[in-house]
C-alpha cells in the first residue's frame, strides 16, 4: 500500500500531512523511524503540525531503558500501548492500555523493558479534563451495530468517541459518513473499504464531510477515533482552541 501524497507537506519543517481536509493512508510498519530529543526514544510520524512541540500522531518506539523528561501536555496527550510496557510515576502500563493525559497534566514517562505506542499530541479539548486509563485486555466486548460487530469504548466527550471495533470475518458496515472526521489505525487483521484494503499497521485519516461503505472478509480488530477533525466540540458547543505548546514531548 503506497501512501496518498495528499496534504503531505514540508517534511523538513517536521510538518506532515498537516491538511486536515484532506484523507491520509500511510503504511505505519514502512515509515523511517525519527530521532527525539531523548536518547532511545524513536518516533513514526503519522501527522503533525508544528516544530519539535506539535499537534502530532506518531508511533512512538522507546528502547529498553529508556525514558523522556518530565514535560506538560499543553494541549493534552493520547496513548495506545500497542506493544511492551509503557510506565510513568502513577503506574506500569502494559500492551493494550488505552491513556488520556489532560490539558495541563505532566508526567516523566519511561519503559524498562520497552514498549511501542500510538500517541496523540495537542489534540484535545480543553474542559476535558479526566484522565482515563483502560486496560482493554480485561474490558468487555459489546455488540455492534450490525451482526459481526463488536466494541470496546474507551472515551467520548462532545463530539469526540474513541474505540476498538473488533470485526468477525465477513463483516460487512452500511454506509456512512463522518461529519467530524475519522482516524483508524488497523491493529489487527485486513480492513476494507472502497478505496482499498488496509492490512494490520495501517493508519488511515478520513476528512470532515467524508464517507465510505467499510467491510472486512478476513476479519479485523482496529482503533477508531470520530468527530475530533479539525478539532472536537465540547458539549457546550465550543470548539478546543489551538493549544500554546509548552515544552516538547516525543
Amino acid at each position: 500500500m503506497m501512501p496518498a501524497d495528499a496534504g503531505l507537506i514540508r517534511i523538513g519543517s517536521m510538518e506532515r500531512y498537516a491538511d486536515l481536509s484532506q484523507r491520509a493512508v500511510l503504511d505505519t510498519r514502512a515509515l523511517v523511524w525519527q530521532s527525539s530529543p531523548s536518547a532511545g526514544v524513536e518516533r513514526r510520524f503519522l501527522d503533525r503540525c508544528g516544530g519539535e512541540v506539535a499537534r502530532a500522531t506518531s508511533i512512538v518506539r522507546y528502547a529498553p531503558g529508556s525514558r523522556f523528561e518530565r514535560h506538560h501536555h499543553g494541549g493534552g496527550e493520547e496513548i495506545l500501548v500497542l506493544e511492551g510496557t509503557f510506565s510513568d510515576e502513577h503506574g506500569d502500563y502494559a500492551a493494550g492500555t488505552y491513556l488520556r493525559n489532560p490539558v495541563g497534566s505532566s508526567h516523566a514517562p519511561f519503559s524498562e523493558n520497552g514498549c511501542t505506542l500510538l500517541v496523540k499530541l495537542q489534540q484535545m479539548h480543553p474542559a476535558d479534563q479526566q484522565r482515563v486509563v483502560i486496560d482493554t485486555a480485561s474490558s468487555a466486548w459489546l455488540p455492534g451495530l450490525v451482526t459481526g460487530l463488536e466494541v470496546r469504548s474507551l472515551h467520548a466527550f462532545g463530539s469526540e468517541h474513541v474505540a476498538l471495533v473488533r470485526w468477525a470475518p465477513g463483516t460487512v458496515f452500511q454506509p456512512h459518513g463522518h461529519p467530524g472526521g475519522e482516524e483508524i489505525l488497523v491493529l489487527e487483521g485486513v480492513f476494507q473499504d472502497e478505496h482499498g484494503s488496509y492490512p494490520a499497521g495501517s493508519w488511515l485519516r478520513n476528512p470532515p464531510g467524508s464517507g465510505h461503505h467499510p467491510w472486512s472478509e478476513a476479519g479485523c480488530t482496529i482503533w477508531v477515533k470520530t468527530g475530533h477533525l479539525p478539532a472536537s466540540i465540547g458539549p457546550d458547543g465550543t470548539k478546543a482552541p489551538n493549544p500554546t505548546p509548552v515544552k516538547a514531548a516525543p
